[in-house]
């Protein structure tokens, strides 16, 4: 079944940290450029980062501002994003994409006292 499952979110307060997981399966996970999206209430879907199949490019939204750090371990076929310094405006549903292929269900991160 090709597939991909995230993992990691919750709540948490501002200024904490989570780290985000995302497995492949049913694909070539490794040869798979890989992304995060994240749609909060009201708004459309955005990407926050996005890295090629070896790790060797990526790119971040202007909004992560050194906080998020994405990143992947294709031996795990598994897709992360370490997200930092959190702020209330980062609340939403997190979405990891195989780039052209699948969608993963989401996550939900809420960041709030």
């Amino acid at each position: 079944q090709v597939q991909l499952v995230e993992s990691g979110g919750g709540l948490v307060q501002p200024g904490g940290s989570l780290r985000l997981s995302c497995a492949g399966s049913g694909f070539i996970f490794r040869i798979t450029s890989m992304s995060w999206y994240r749609q909060a209430p009201g708004k459309a879907r955005e990407l926050v980062a996005t890295i090629s199949s070896t790790g060797g490019i990526i790119n971040y939204a202007a909004f992560v501002a050194g906080r998020f750090t994405i990143s992947r371990d294709n031996a795990k076929n598994t897709l992360y994003l370490q997200m930092n310094s959190l702020k209330p405006e980062d609340t939403g549903v997190y979405y990891c994409y195989g780039n052209g292929l699948l969608w993963g269900q989401g996550t939900q991160v809420t960041v709030s006292t």
